[in-house]
């Protein structure tokens, strides 16, 4: 029976050191994707948001100083390594930033409604889960379209959930740019560490829209209480 116990609680040890292992690992690809993302911020956007401000030096220097000001605050949360999860408001703050940034050089042509009253604000997520969906939509839907278009951003939450969807219409012609699938790949794995398979991600072209959808369990920041 010594024996017996002694090989099962060997058998225990190594599995929960093999899986122990596996997660690790998981987690510190995870950190290499996010930091490959982190560095994804696109050229076209840096360089167009640039000449965009140097504009405006001359035209309306206030609103200038405000969008470089906007700009060092992206980049701060785009490249900061130590906030792997942040509150639901935080990210929707990040997404409103880079909007207004956005709607700096495209003007009219980009419209953006967010839907996201019902969402508890103290929610935690992964870092750059919205902000990232955003710029898609608008690089891949909005920019390639002669009269721009409408980014969606709406949210639900009921039954312990919550669901994010951005939705934009498919530019004219129904040819997507080109463009690797970094963002989705790297969110879908971040939700996939943080709730297991709770969170789920869904992506693809319905209509005349692309339509991305993440669901995912509500776990509150420390110290706070759900929102009805």
């Amino acid at each position: 029976n010594v024996g017996i116990a002694a090989i099962v609680g060997a058998l225990a040890l190594r599995y929960f050191h093999v899986a122990h292992e596996w997660r690790r690992s998981v987690e510190l690809e995870a950190r290499s994707r996010i930091r490959a993302l982190q560095a994804r911020i696109r050229p076209h956007f840096l360089f167009n948001s640039m000449n965009t401000i140097a504009s405006l030096t001359r035209s309306d220097p206030a609103r200038a100083e405000e969008a470089v000001q906007d700009l060092a605050d992206l980049f701060r949360a785009n490249l900061s390594e130590k906030r792997a999860q942040i509150t639901l408001a935080d990210e929707l703050e990040v997404a409103g930033i880079y909007e207004r940034i956005e709607k700096l050089r495209l003007g009219e042509r980009l419209r953006v409604e967010w839907r996201t009253g019902a969402l508890p604000r103290d929610a935690m997520v992964p870092s750059l889960l919205i902000q990232p969906l955003l710029e898609n939509a608008i690089y891949h839907g909005i920019e390639p379209r002669r009269g721009g278009g409408t980014v969606m951003v709406s949210g639900e939450f009921a039954n312990g959930l919550i669901t994010l969807v951005v939705r934009n219409p498919m530019p004219e012609g129904a040819v997507m740019r080109d463009g690797n699938r970094l963002a989705l790949a790297n969110i879908r794995e971040r939700l996939q560490l943080m709730y297991d398979e709770r969170a789920t991600i869904k992506a693809g072209r319905f209509d005349d829209e692309y339509i991305v959808t993440l669901r995912f369990p509500y776990l509150a920041s420390p110290g706070a209480t759900a929102a009805a």
